[in-house]
């Protein structure tokens, strides 16, 4: 199994090779650089491991939420690759990206993972352990508030993302003494979109390129005062 992973969705850029569940990954803290770095960081990839794009079996792309901008490059990426190649794509979630990389360093079974959305709001989503060791999504993603968010499960659980750096505060009051601590320098990385991919297209969960769209989660990406206050 030969899967090729990539990840814009934050200030983090990376691109990772699977072979037989063998991961590597190319990794660069690189804010408005995605563009000039992915693509070359795909070729070193494949150069270094002897491989030709057409040996490739599938594709993965870290598909949102996160930044609007990062979200479409790594769509785009992916779209011309599939297309390309004629290969199926595994669509994977960056806040689950983000759970599993807690979940593979850490015994604690439950993640809640929040990255910053600006305009006040968060990116939201609970991930569990499963008995296979992957992240699964309880409930439902959503963009809310910080003081609105719910855990669909009586647990206690980790803070993960950008968002606990932010909103702590609210977080920890939302969720009362469900969080034993939180970290908040936490980002998706490729090496774990590939490695929640191949799970993914082992599950039979891989799609045409038609289908491999992104997932914005907020309908606008501006809201006016106007529209705020009237929530």
């Amino acid at each position: 199994m030969k899967l090729l992973a990539v990840e814009t969705a934050t200030e983090a850029c990376s691109a990772a090779l699977s072979i037989d569940g063998v991961i590597s990954e190319r990794f660069e803290l690189a804010p408005r650089h995605h563009t000039k770095l992915i693509l070359p960081m795909i070729d070193e990839l494949m150069r270094e491991a002897g491989l030709k794009p057409t040996e490739l079996d599938a594709l993965a792309f870290g598909c949102g939420p996160g930044s609007f901008t990062g979200i479409r490059i790594a769509t785009g990426v992916i779209q011309g690759l599939a297309f390309g190649l004629d290969l199926p794509v595994v669509r994977v979630s960056t806040l689950a990206a983000m759970a599993q990389e807690f979940f593979d360093r850490s015994e604690q079974s439950l993640a809640f993972t929040a990255m910053d959305a600006r305009m006040e709001e968060i990116f939201w989503g609970v991930y569990q352990r499963d008995e296979q060791g992957f992240a699964k999504l309880i409930g439902n993603e959503a963009v809310i508030a910080a003081e609105l968010v719910d855990c669909p499960i009586e647990s206690l659980g980790v803070g993960i993302g950008s968002a606990w750096g932010v909103y702590a505060d609210k977080l920890i009051s939302r969720l009362a003494e469900q969080v034993s601590h939180y970290e908040s320098d936490n980002l998706p990385r490729a090496a774990l979109i590939a490695r929640l991919g191949g799970q993914g297209f082992m599950q039979g969960l891989a799609v045409p390129v038609e289908l491999a769209m992104p997932v914005y989660l907020r309908d606008k990406v501006a809201k006016t005062e106007a529209e705020r206050a009237a929530q």
